[in-house]
């Protein structure tokens, strides 16, 4: 039982809270020390999610040829035929006749008719059973044989089956494409793929729903290439990593097969997109002077040990306003003088300023700028830059990308992989001090340093509460001893009293 101030008429529970409030200064210093240590957690793991887009960056935009392949085709005749580049990394150009598109063998169903003579909705044909037909199934199959199928394909459904559900099936597994037009009535079908080779679908299913029977023929668009008459099965294709769309017949062939007279040519040619490598070229320059500007600033924030972080009952006694910039200045510095980040920063400057197969970046138009409060930063020369790429997209891909392999040391292989190595390095080297969003506190060093604080916390808080206990005790023992006091005064008081 507390007993607080009945006999001394002191404010007992003000003054153990004001003397708890000295016993508290050391868990204040610990527990900002931890909320510090989780800002520093938080700017690291924020450091790291910078530096792993930008290794993801310099692989699509540097590292994969498709950047550096970018080409302009100019085609005498686009409306008859489409040409864009896929993998070449050289320029290509030549003729094209276009003799005869290539076209997918089709099989038409029959009507089906409810027993009232109707059409079914496409709704119910969704939901109808295969039960519910009006011809009944003299099995419940469906075997498809179409162009670009290794072998024909069985489907075996039961009497529960929906014709929903068929058609979905004959959709996904099969060589054709089903669907069911309420206008006529009829389910319709066509090979995804194109060719000479028929359609055919066969099995008591297949009868019952009307679709059995063959296809019209499917056909190979026939073309000459080069001055190579050839053919495919379908209208869009690659040639030497190329990809053509034929759109319509150019020179048509006479019923003997040969090319009649009076047709059209296309003629095509490629040439290096050099605008769209440059953007790309620029957009990597751009963001690796966004990352070390982000990164240096970081390593050079002042720290403000004035500003610590504030207790709940500090935060109290102060408006939002006052809060949000005390905390400005205490999370500051966070990663001042890192020498994770330092010795990063120096390694990506050193690789940029060394070379390739005796060619450096400043060859391509890519410099270092001489401002100091730059840190590094790379400029460009655009005239140069631009005349390089025009003159060998290939080479300038290959300062940036080429892969010495596995055994040659880091400076041999490309900028770009040089820089994601480094890059990725650091990442490893921040992800075992400061962790990865889900990783469990005892797997990295701040995690540990973070749970031997609580630990500490535990320990201090559990002290503080037998320490108030304590406290009032003693507090209590006073009262009473004090209260037995003014009752023994008060008795002799009344004794002499009573003498008189």
């Amino acid at each position: 039982m507390r007993i607080s101030g009945l006999a001394t008429g002191m404010d007992t529970e003000q003054i153990i809270k004001d003397m708890m409030n000295a016993h508290r200064i050391p868990i204040n210093k610990i527990t900002q020390k931890k909320q510090y240590l989780e800002w520093q957690l938080d700017d690291y793991r924020a450091v790291n999610r910078q530096l792993f887009d930008f290794s993801q960056n310099i692989f699509d935009n540097m590292i994969l040829s498709k950047n550096f392949n970018q080409k302009n085709v100019t085609i005498s005749a686009p409306d008859d035929v489409a040409i864009k580049n896929i993998s070449s990394t050289s320029d290509f150009s030549g003729t094209i006749e276009i003799h005869q598109l290539a076209k997918n063998a089709t099989l038409q169903g029959r009507e089906i008719k409810k027993a009232s003579d109707e059409k079914y909705t496409t709704e119910e044909i969704q939901a109808l059973k295969i039960s519910e037909l009006s011809k009944v199934p003299s099995d419940f199959t469906i075997t498809v044989t179409a162009p670009g199928m290794n072998e024909p394909k069985t489907l075996t459904f039961t009497a529960d089956d929906t014709i929903g559900n068929v058609i979905k099936k004959i959709n996904e597994e099969t060589g054709i494409s089903a669907f069911y037009d309420e206008f006529t009535g009829t389910i319709a079908t066509s090979a995804k793929n194109g060719g000479s080779d028929k359609l055919q679908i066969t099995g008591g299913l297949a009868v019952a729903l009307e679709i059995n029977g063959e296809s019209t023929n499917g056909q190979n668009a026939i073309f000459t290439f080069n001055g190579l008459k050839t053919e495919r099965s379908s209208n869009t294709f690659q040639i030497n990593g190329f990809e053509l769309t034929l759109k319509q017949v150019t020179s048509p062939l006479n019923a003997d097969g040969t090319v009649a007279t009076g047709g059209k040519v296309v003629s095509f040619n490629s040439s290096p997109d050099t605008e769209k490598i440059f953007e790309n070229v620029v957009k990597f320059i751009d963001d690796y002077n966004k990352l070390i500007e982000d990164l240096n600033k970081q390593i050079r924030e002042p720290k403000h040990r004035s500003f610590q972080p504030l207790s709940d009952e500090q935060k109290k006694e102060m408006k939002e306003k006052e809060i949000e910039l005390w905390e400005e200045k205490a999370k500051s510095g966070t990663l001042r003088n890192d020498s994770t980040i330092s010795s990063l920063l120096t390694q990506m400057r050193t690789a940029l300023s060394g070379s390739i197969d005796k060619q450096s970046l400043s060859s391509i138009g890519i410099s270092t700028s001489n401002n100091y409060l730059d840190h590094g930063k790379l400029i460009i020369d655009e005239d140069k830059l631009k005349q390089a790429i025009s003159e060998d997209p290939g080479n300038v891909h290959k300062l940036f990308s080429f892969d010495a392999g596995k055994d040659a040391s880091k400076t041999e292989h490309g900028f770009a992989r040089q820089l994601r190595t480094i890059v990725d390095d650091a990442q490893k080297s921040i992800a075992k001090r400061a962790g990865k969003v889900g990783d469990v506190n005892d797997t990295f060093t701040l995690g540990k340093n973070l749970n031997d604080m609580n630990k500490q916390i535990e320990r201090f808080e559990d002290r503080l509460r037998m320490t108030e206990d304590r406290l009032w005790k003693q507090f209590t023992a006073m009262e009473r001893a004090i209260q037995r006091s003014n009752m023994q005064s008060a008795s002799l008081m009344n004794a002499f009293g009573g003498g008189m």
